[in-house]
């Protein structure tokens, strides 16, 4: 067995692409400066700090300003980037 110690930028591993939040990830990918918002509804506050997780790891690993507001009452969260 040859074992090889590589630098960990060359080890690219998203868990979250093969997850159920792949449709949200691929929605922010579409997200324009001040164009329309990604409406997603959850079941619970766990789902909902799941989905911010993923848009702010993208935020900080692809340099967007991807914001959220979330509406409690119709248990909502909408992700939006300002102009």
């Amino acid at each position: 067995m040859k074992v090889n110690i590589v630098p960990k930028t060359k080890v690219k591993v998203s868990r979250s692409s093969s997850s159920k939040y792949q449709p949200l990830i691929d929605a922010i990918d579409k997200l324009k400066p001040g164009g329309k918002a990604i409406q997603v509804k959850y079941s619970s506050e766990r789902e909902l700090n799941s989905m911010r997780n993923i848009v702010y790891t993208i935020n900080r690993e692809e340099g967007k300003k991807i914001k959220s507001n979330k509406d409690g009452q119709n248990n909502t969260v909408y992700f939006y980037i300002d102009k």
